[in-house]
């Protein structure tokens, strides 16, 4: 079928502008693979958007080119992803040459727009890493362009996907606790995860908008998610305590560092060979340096964050981030007009461990990797009734399984029906990152924002 290809997602009927599209409206022909183009060639893209695809979809797909600034990058990224396409430093060039079926965004995040925009505009469907972007005016460009082009945009959000965030939705969307009133909901990140933020360009405002959209946008996105309603409106404080300037010492970066010794963040990337091949061998091409140092004085972003949102259908949320913890892990809870909810992972002083914080990162992150299922609990609080215990199955790897259950609905199973709802347009990108683009208007400005005020998306009160 000469058009096969091409029904990535041609079936899907649009509802109305930005609204949320269905995973199940993405299908694939049999008689001819979809042809992928990347742009971006760092960890992420390699691995999760890149190797994983090849390793498990390669029946169904292939890899048609791959765009990077750094030539370097892009030769260690052909060979790890396992592909022989073309490689290019002009994305213009490489869309012209291939006509790809989908274009897959994993730059650094203050650049998403620009090739998402430039992919729609072109006539291409586009597949981004969270965050969409990390402005509102950005934001608004990249829904003018959707709109206009016809075509659809994905945001690839895979803690939707994992076991336990699904079992706490499926719970709320039961009425399990009545009518939920307000959410208490904080994040912790501990020296190893939180530090590697401040290392990279992450710890830039010009580059990420900081962790409030970067990180926060994958809890904002729950949040929504969760709560069936959008932000209205958020105030939210900031400061930076613990990186940055606030360091005892500094260096050029860890490798070279006079303070190895006596540092409690050194980091060596000289022992990790992959860490070495991408970056540090490729660091002449374009400057960038992946063991910086966590107290370099240009480091502007906030370590410490707290904000309230208030959602259009009146819950309101109360959040925090912390990047300096000494454990990796986070607590929920729901108040409802009928109970409560409460949920946590990675609490250490709630379940025996024996995986070190340090480990705890590096098994997080790894993308094939999932263990043996775990279980875990949700404790449900009924009014005037004892608690009860729901166990979940969860597991460790890719985000809580998270990851593997993204690409299988993408890649293998596009039509079934999702009774959750978890796929990710382009409205619930704006949504989450426009809490965090908020945010950091409120800390600069010290007044509440107005979500409406950000973007032509009027918050809805119910998102279904």
């Amino acid at each position: 079928m000469k058009n096969s290809r091409r029904n990535f997602l041609a079936s899907l009927s649009m509802l109305a502008a930005y609204s949320a599209f269905p995973v199940s409206s993405f299908h694939f022909g049999i008689s001819k693979k979809l042809k992928i183009v990347l742009v971006g060639t760092g960890i992420r893209g390699t691995s999760f958007w890149g190797k994983r695809l090849v390793d498990e979809y390669s029946d169904i797909l292939e890899f048609v080119g791959l765009c990077d600034i750094n030539p370097g990058r892009l030769e260690f990224a052909k060979k790890f992803i396992g592909t022989n396409c073309p490689t290019f430093v002009d994305f213009d060039a490489m869309l012209k040459k291939t006509k790809p079926d989908l274009i897959i965004v994993t730059t650094v995040d203050a650049n998403h727009h620009e090739f998402i925009i430039k992919g729609l505009e072109s006539g291409f469907d586009v597949l981004t890493e969270k965050p969409l972007t990390t402005d509102e005016t950005k934001a608004q460009a990249i829904l003018n362009a959707e709109k206009k082009s016809g075509k659809n945009l994905i945001v690839g959000f895979n803690y939707r996907w994992s076991p336990y965030s699904t079992k706490i939705k499926e719970l709320l969307a039961n009425n399990t606790i009545g009518k939920i009133t307000s959410v208490d909901f904080h994040w912790y990140l501990n020296t190893y995860h939180g530090a590697s933020y401040f290392r990279r360009w992450h710890g830039e405002k010009e580059h990420s908008n900081s962790l409030w959209v970067h990180k926060a946008t994958h809890h904002f996105d729950l949040l929504n998610w969760w709560i069936n309603s959008d932000p209205e409106e958020v105030y939210a404080y900031g400061s930076l305590d613990h990186y940055g300037a606030n360091g005892p010492f500094r260096g050029t970066n860890c490798r070279t560092c006079d303070h190895k010794t006596n540092c409690d963040y050194f980091w060596d990337i000289t022992k990790d060979k992959r860490m070495m091949d991408l970056y540090v061998a490729n660091e002449k091409h374009d400057g960038y340096i992946r063991d910086n140092c966590l107290f370099r004085e240009n480091i502007d972003i906030y370590d410490k964050m707290s904000a309230q949102i208030q959602y259009a259908n009146n819950v309101t949320v109360n959040y925090s981030l912390t990047t300096y913890s000494p454990f990796e892990g986070w607590r929920l809870a729901f108040n409802g007009t009928e109970g409560r909810i409460e949920a946590s992972l990675d609490i250490p002083y709630n379940n025996k461990t024996e995986i070190s914080q340090a480990e705890m990162h590096a098994k997080e992150m790894e993308q094939n990797a999932l263990e043996e299922a775990n279980t875990e609990s949700i404790i449900v609080h009924k009014l005037w009734k004892n608690f009860d215990t729901v166990l979940v199955p969860t597991e460790k790897g890719g985000h809580g399984g998270g990851d593997k259950r993204l690409h299988d609905k993408i890649f293998k199973t596009p039509n079934e029906k999702d009774p959750y709802e978890r796929a990710a347009g382009s409205r619930d990108g704006v949504m989450s990152a426009i809490i965090g683009i908020a945010a950091r208007k409120s800390i600069e400005s010290n007044t509440p924002i107005k979500i409406a005020s950000l973007t032509d998306i009027k918050p809805s009160a119910n998102r279904t």
